[in-house]
C-alpha cells in the first residue's frame, strides 16, 4: 500500500488542506508527531484507525512502523506539521522508504512562514521594495548549515528573510542581521501563528530580540526581518497595470 506524507497546516486543524483531510479519513494508520500536529485532526482518521504518537519514536522506529502497515496492506497517513517540503525531515524517509521498496506520496500543507504573513496581514513580495523571500534557520544544537548559508552571507542580498526553529537564539539572529538590514528594519515574530494561543510580536531589528524575551517566546515560531514587513509608499503591480498588454482567449 502508499504512504501518504500530509502537511498538517502551521496549527490551526481547518487549515489543512481538502485533500490533506480525505487523505487521512481514508487511511487506516496514522503517524503523527503529538506535540506538534493538533488533536482535533486525529478526528478525521476512520474511527479504528491505528494512531501512532512518533513524538518519543527515533527515525528507525518510525520507518518501521511505515514499512509494517505497508506489508499489513494498509495505507498510511505520516502527518507533519506545515508543510513537508520545508524543514520537515522528510527527505531522510523518504530515502528509507525507497530502499525499504515501500511507495509513498505526498500531500502539501500550509506553511508556517505563509501563515505568518497572514497573521500580519502582509504580502511579503511587495512590488519595488522586495521580490525574495528567504527561508532558513540557524545552527546551534541542529544539524550544521552548509558552507555560505550562514546569516551574515543571506543577509547582504537585504531581503525579506524567514528564520524557522530560530526563537531562541534571535539576540544572534539580531546581531548578524544587523549590519546589513539596519537598526529601523521592520522586524517581527509570529508564535503559534493560526492556532488560538497566537502571539505576536512587531517592532524594529534593533529591539525585536528584547520583545521576544520579554514575552517568553522560545518555540513554535518565526522570524520575519525586511523591509517589506513595513512597506507603504510603493508603486501597483505591473500585473493590474492599465499599460499592461491584454491578451483575451
Amino acid at each position: 500500500m502508499t504512504v501518504y506524507f500530509i502537511g498538517a497546516g502551521p496549527g490551526a486543524a481547518d487549515l489543512i488542506t481538502v485533500r490533506g483531510a480525505r487523505t487521512l479519513a481514508a487511511c487506516r494508520v496514522c503517524l503523527y508527531a503529538g506535540s506538534l500536529v493538533p488533536r482535533e485532526l486525529l478526528a478525521e482518521c476512520p474511527p479504528d484507525a491505528r494512531l501512532v504518537d512518533t513524538a518519543q519514536l527515533t527515525l528507525d522506529e518510525i520507518t518501521a512502523e511505515l514499512v509494517r502497515a505497508h506489508e499489513q496492506g494498509h495505507d498510511v497517513a505520516r502527518l507533519h506539521s506545515g508543510d513537508p517540503s520545508v524543514f520537515s525531515a522528510v527527505a531522510e524517509q523518504m530515502r528509507r522508504l525507497d530502499a525499504a521498496g515501500v511507495p509513498y506520496e505526498v500531500v502539501p500543507g500550509v506553511p508556517a512562514f505563509a501563515a505568518a504573513a497572514a497573521s500580519l496581514k502582509r504580502e511579503l513580495t511587495v512590488p519595488t521594495v522586495g521580490q525574495t523571500v528567504v527561508l532558513t534557520r540557524v545552527a546551534e544544537q541542529a544539524t550544521a548549515m552548509p558552507e555560505g548559508e550562514d546569516l551574515a552571507t543571506l543577509g547582504r542580498s537585504g531581503a525579506l528573510i524567514v528564520l524557522h526553529l530560530a526563537a531562541r537564539y534571535v539576540d544572534r539572529v539580531a546581531g548578524e542581521l544587523l549590519p546589513h538590514y539596519g537598526a529601523d528594519c521592520p522586524a517581527a515574530v509570529v508564535a503559534y501563528a493560526s492556532r488560538p494561543e497566537e502571539l505576536i510580536i512587531r517592532g524594529t531589528l534593533d529591539g525585536i530580540a528584547q520583545q521576544v524575551k520579554d514575552a517568553g517566546v522560545l518555540r513554535t515560531a518565526v522570524i520575519m526581518v525586511g523591509r517589506t514587513l513595513g512597506a507603504e509608499q510603493f508603486g501597483d503591480s505591473h500585473l493590474y497595470s492599465p499599460e499592461r498588454e491584454r491578451h483575451v482567449c
